[in-house]
């Protein structure tokens, strides 16, 4: 694979360039612009530049509103909502969180569901920003369908993502970003772009059969839960949740409505932050401390998280995928 070297300002560029040339207004394309720079910068590659061509398809195709203008409301004294206005869910998320941390820090508790937006990018920034704030922070979604569920063959989840954020005072939170799916869909497919193999058990090709030939899972096949029945439960979980919690789009009404553009689906996201100085008291983060030494004294144990927070440590320039940034290029010429 040829790669070129870009800056992490020339990747913010060149995304922010790309998507106002698009469609974009400024403020949605300086939030979508940041998530993927944010990206590449801690190596979630699967989730960087590699999701430009694929934001921009739906611009093209109008199933995107790039110039959308999030509106919150309040359900509850614990929980909000964020109306997306049809546009990316960066913008949403942005608009969403300084509210839930408010009223969080106040409750103890809170909530904020996401509705009317398309996601296409890692679930940490959220989770971390919460955590930022001294806050516990969960948040999940689904997608169009990709995995099947447990003893079957057929695909009804999307790779439904979770992720979990523990706040550390001083230090880089404890962050966690997952599919339930064996692997994330955009990691099966930069391993089939670069022809790597995957593990066996990643999932099955069309004929349902187990491969190790992404681009056999990705056209045509299905991804697997991760730990079969027990991971197949927690994707259950999380379509209940992002969907019919927040009252948006379970994976296979995604399928349904999507136009098949190439973009992110249309969908909901569940998220939900705690105070632990007003539940579990003001020495908090002492008691937790403690179990993080235990954790970190274990030979070859690290913290979910630390090689992306290590890698956030460089300011030097990233080697993309030339062919990538080639394509991306055409898209504003």
């Amino acid at each position: 694979m040829k790669t070129v070297s870009l800056t992490l300002d020339e990747i913010y560029d060149l995304a922010k360039r790309t998507l106002a040339f698009n469609g974009c207004d400024e403020t949605n394309a300086e939030s979508v612009s940041r998530t993927v720079c944010r990206a590449e910068r801690d190596g979630s590659i699967s989730h960087g530049l590699f999701r430009i061509p694929g934001y921009v398809a739906s611009l093209r195709s109008k199933k995107v509103n790039g110039k959308a203008k999030p509106k919150i409301e309040e359900l509850t004294q614990n929980a909000i909502r964020v109306d997306g206005d049809y546009g990316f869910a960066p913008i949403a998320i942005n608009t969403g969180i300084p509210a839930l941390v408010k009223i969080t820090k106040k409750f103890g508790v809170g909530v904020l569901t996401i509705t009317n937006t398309h996601h296409f990018a890692a679930l940490w920034p959220e989770t971390e920003a919460l955590a930022e704030e001294d806050l516990i922070g969960i948040a999940c979604t689904a997608y169009k369908p990709s995995v099947a569920p447990a003893g079957a063959k057929k695909p009804l989840f999307g790779t439904n993502p979770i992720s979990f954020a523990w706040p550390r005072p001083g230090k880089t939170p404890a962050v966690y970003d997952m599919a339930t799916a064996t692997m994330a869909l955009g990691e099966v497919q930069v391993a089939a772009r670069d022809g790597h193999k995957v593990p066996l058990g990643t999932g099955l090709n069309k004929e349902g059969e187990l491969t190790t030939n992404p681009s056999e899972i990705a056209n045509g096949g299905v991804l697997l839960p991760f730990g079969g029945y027990k991971g197949s439960a927690i994707s259950m979980m999380i379509e209940l949740l992002s969907a019919g919690l927040v009252g948006d789009l379970f994976s296979f009404e995604a399928k349904e409505e999507d136009n098949n553009d190439g973009g992110p689906a249309r969908g909901g996201e569940f998220i939900m932050s705690m105070s632990p100085e007003l539940i579990a008291g003001k020495d908090w983060h002492v008691h937790a401390e403690k179990f993080f030494e235990q954790m970190l004294s274990l030979d070859g144990v690290r913290l979910p998280g630390q090689r992306r927070h290590t890698n956030r440590l460089s300011n030097e320039p990233r080697n993309i995928n030339k062919e990538l940034v080639e394509k991306i290029k055409e898209l504003f010429s």
